[in-house]
């Protein structure tokens, strides 16, 4: 890898958790109802890319109370119409 393209950085969900400051569990959640950051499988482990955890985060940016910004973070709970099947 050439130092313009830096290997890709991967994190456990505690790791991940603690990045985003939220719980393992909340993670999990996140992960039950499909409300959360890409993530990958890799034989029974559950690992998330940095970028990915950044770029879900970063839909949440706003500048005020009123601004609409470009996205949602969604609590970690099942989504009203979403189907689990």
């Amino acid at each position: 890898m050439s130092v313009n393209n830096p290997p890709q950085r991967y994190l456990t969900t505690p790791e991940a958790a603690r990045f985003l400051a939220l719980s393992g569990r909340t993670l999990e959640k996140h992960r039950t109802y499909g409300t959360g950051p890409t993530y990958r499988k890799v034989g029974g482990r559950v690992i998330y890319a940095l970028e990915d955890l950044q770029s879900w985060a970063d839909r949440g940016t706003r500048s005020s109370t009123s601004d609409p910004g470009i996205g949602t973070v969604h609590p970690a709970k099942r989504l009203e119409g979403k189907d689990d099947g």
